[in-house]
């Protein structure tokens, strides 16, 4: 049985607490974070991304979710528009898929030969090792989802009016290649997953439960973040508080709403 919404909400707020100092943390020492958050389609990575951000300032934490390359981006090296997108000091980044496109969805439906697949794999740890060599803390999380679950969500996608947009031909496509995702997530797990960038799994069958797992997770393996906000004096007005005026336009008719 899934976790109820409210118990979710409860567990969740602690969390985000930490979040905020995290991001504050990141601010005051310029540490640069790098999330990426992988796996099947519905496995629920949007969700997970927002139960990260939700309160933080979005100056500062950024979601990346790039789309198929232009035809500029594919007479690049394969990594170069990902790049653009890495962190400065005190940034945030949440990778809404990432590079590993190449070593699954791309592999798997053919967008990409299998020699361009092997060379991939072949550079991602070195690329990654610039990265955290260079001081940025990067984490990789790839969210399971078994079938049956997929096919719900599919279906829920398809039914659902405000969620029909997520629906595409390739998600269809891919309900015939469940093993073959499977295979692939365990080719690139046993080539990219090394000591200086893991790759962290998280069951997302219940999808609150799995961004609970997740946020705790990243939480415990970032460094001690604890830093108090700086004290603000904040006095009573000297004066009565002042209404809003206008001169040139005035604010349209509120929405009706039944008292």
């Amino acid at each position: 049985m899934g976790l109820k919404a409210k118990e979710y909400r409860k567990l969740l707020e602690p969390m985000t607490e930490e979040l905020v100092s995290v991001a504050r943390w990141a601010r005051m020492t310029g540490a640069r974070i790098v999330v990426l958050f992988e796996g099947r389609d519905t496995a629920g990575k949007g969700g997970a991304i927002r139960a990260v951000r939700d309160k933080l300032n979005p100056r500062q934490c950024r979601t990346v979710a790039l789309g198929k390359p232009t035809d500029d981006e594919r007479g690049q090296w394969y990594f170069q528009k990902y790049i653009k997108h890495l962190p400065t000091t005190g940034e945030i980044v949440l990778f809404d898929r990432s590079w590993y496109n190449r070593a699954g969805v791309e592999k798997v439906m053919g967008f990409a030969s299998a020699a361009e697949v092997e060379r991939f794999l072949d550079q991602v740890p070195t690329f990654e090792k610039m990265l955290t060599d260079d001081g940025i803390l990067l984490f990789k999380y790839w969210l399971t989802t078994d079938q049956a679950e997929q096919e719900e969500r599919l279906k829920e996608r398809l039914d659902d009016p405000l969620k029909r947009w997520k629906l595409s031909p390739i998600d269809l496509a891919a309900r015939d290649q469940y093993d073959a995702y499977t295979d692939a997530r365990e080719a690139m797990l046993k080539r990219t997953h090394t000591d200086n960038a893991p790759w962290t799994l998280i069951n997302f069958n219940d999808q609150k439960r799995g961004r609970l797992t997740l946020v705790r997770d990243l939480l415990d393996r970032l460094p001690d973040t604890d830093i108090r906000p700086p004290e603000i004096e904040f006095p009573d007005l000297d004066r009565k508080p002042k209404t809003e005026s206008y001169a040139v336009l005035r604010p349209i008719e509120d929405f009706p709403v039944k008292d």
